[in-house]
C-alpha cells in the first residue's frame, strides 16, 4: 500500500486530533502503521481498520468530487506543520494525516495569508453585519477568509468573502458530501465554485462535538490570525482563539454592546489581554502587516501631509493657522538653516501647502484653495 492510500485509511479509522496516531505517523511510514493495525493486537482502531475497504474508500472520495491532500503536496497548507508537537488543547493535538478537499480553489495558495473569522451560531444582526463587512474587506485586500461553515458568524463571514475578490475556505467537521448544517448546501456550493471546502473526515461521516473541536485547530493553523466577532460565555469559537494563542497566531476580538450576551467572550478576551481589539479591516491588516510587508492605508484615512518628507513636515508645522511667518522665524522654530528653510518653503508652495505674502512672509493655504490648485 502506498503512503497516500495508507494515510487515507488511517485518517478514516482514527478521529481527528488523535495524538497517538499523529505521533506514530510522524515516526514511521503510514504504510507501516496501517499494516501494524491490521496485523496487530485487537482493539477499537484495529477492528475498524479490518472492516475498511481501502479501494472502495478511494473510489468514494473520487466519486464525490473530492481529492485527498497529504503533507508534501503542493496544495498542503504550510501552517499545519505548527500542529506537530504543539501543546494539546482539550486533549487534541497533532498535524492531520491528510485532508479531504473539494472545490476549484488551491488550498495552499488560499491559506498562505488567510484570516479566520469565527463566532456565535446564535449571532445578532450587529455581529452578522460586522463579520460580513470584515470578510468582504479582507477578501478585497487579497486575504482569504477561513471559517467553519456554521450558522451565524461563520455564514456571515463566508457570504461577505464571496462578495469580495478572494475565494473563501470552509473547514467542516463532517464529510464534505454531507452538508452540515443541511441548510447551507447552497452556500457550500458557492464556496466550492472558486474556493474550497476542507475536512479531516471522509465522505459519509457526520460531525460530533470532538470533531468540531478538532476542526477548530485546523482553522487556527491555516490562518495567520483569528478574529472572534461574537461569542457567549460557552462558545466553540473561544476554542479557536485558544488554538490561535497556542500556535502563536494573532488573536483578535471585536467589541460589542455591553448589554449583549454575545459580547461576553470577546470583551473578556480583550480585558484579559488575550486578544487585541479590532473594529475595522484596516486594524486587522495592521496587526498582520509584519507578516506581509506592511499595509497600505485606505484612501479615506490618508492625509495630504503623509507624503511630505520629515524636513518639509517640520517647516510646514511651524506656519501658523492664522497670520503669517517670515522665513527667518520659520527657520528658527523648525531648527533648520535659513537657506534650507527657504528651499523647503518653496517646495511646499509648489505643492500647494503654503503661499508667500506680499511682504515676503509665508502663510498656510486654506484647504479649499489647495483643492482648487
Amino acid at each position: 500500500m502506498d503512503e497516500r492510500l495508507a494515510r487515507l485509511c488511517l485518517a478514516t479509522v482514527a478521529e481527528p486530533g488523535h495524538p497517538a496516531m499523529a505521533a506514530a505517523v510522524s515516526e514511521f511510514p503510514a504504510a507501516e502503521v496501517w499494516a501494524g493495525l491490521i496485523e496487530g493486537p485487537d482493539g477499537p482502531l484495529a477492528r475498524r481498520a479490518r472492516l475498511l475497504q481501502p479501494a472502495e474508500l478511494a473510489a468514494r472520495t473520487r466519486a464525490t468530487g473530492q481529492r485527498f491532500v497529504v503533507p508534501g503536496d503542493e496544495e498542503w497548507p504550510s501552517g499545519l506543520a505548527a500542529l506537530a508537537g504543539c501543546e494539546p488543547v482539550a486533549q487534541l493535538s497533532g498535524e492531520p494525516l491528510g485532508l479531504w478537499v473539494r472545490g476549484a480553489g488551491h488550498l495552499g495558495e488560499l491559506t498562505s495569508s488567510a484570516v479566520a473569522i469565527v463566532g456565535a451560531r446564535a449571532s445578532t444582526a450587529y455581529g452578522d453585519t460586522v463579520a460580513a463587512e470584515l470578510a468582504a474587506g479582507l477578501s478585497e485586500a487579497g486575504r482569504s477568509v477561513v471559517s467553519g461553515g456554521a450558522y451565524g458568524i461563520d455564514a456571515a463571514a463566508h457570504r461577505g468573502a464571496l462578495a469580495g475578490a478572494t475565494p473563501t475556505v470552509a473547514v467542516l467537521a463532517g464529510g464534505l458530501d454531507q452538508p452540515y448544517p443541511s441548510g447551507h448546501g447552497a452556500l457550500f456550493s458557492r464556496i466550492a465554485e472558486h474556493g474550497v471546502l476542507v475536512s479531516e473526515r471522509p465522505p459519509g461521516e457526520h460531525p460530533t462535538r470532538v470533531r468540531f473541536l478538532a476542526r477548530n485547530r485546523l482553522i487556527a493553523a491555516i490562518t495567520q490570525g483569528a478574529v472572534i466577532v461574537e461569542a457567549a460565555v460557552r462558545s466553540g469559537a473561544r476554542n479557536t482563539i485558544t488554538w490561535a494563542q497556542v500556535l502563536r497566531r494573532v488573536a483578535m476580538a471585536v467589541p460589542g454592546p455591553v448589554t449583549s450576551a454575545t459580547s461576553v467572550t470577546p470583551h473578556r478576551l480583550i480585558r484579559e489581554a488575550e486578544a487585541v481589539l479590532v473594529s475595522s479591516v484596516a486594524e486587522v491588516l495592521e496587526l498582520l502587516s509584519p507578516l506581509d510587508g506592511g499595509v497600505v492605508r485606505p484612501v479615506g484615512e490618508r492625509r495630504p501631509t503623509d507624503e511630505l518628507s520629515a524636513d518639509e513636515l517640520r517647516v510646514f508645522e511651524v506656519i501658523p493657522a492664522r497670520g503669517s511667518l517670515g522665513a527667518g522665524e520659520a527657520a528658527l522654530r523648525s531648527g533648520v538653516a535659513v537657506p534650507t528653510c527657504l528651499a523647503l518653503l518653496n517646495a511646499l508652495a509648489d505643492r500647494g501647502f503654503v503661499d508667500q505674502c506680499d511682504d515676503g512672509s509665508w502663510r498656510l493655504v486654506r484647504r479649499e484653495r489647495r483643492a482648487a490648485v
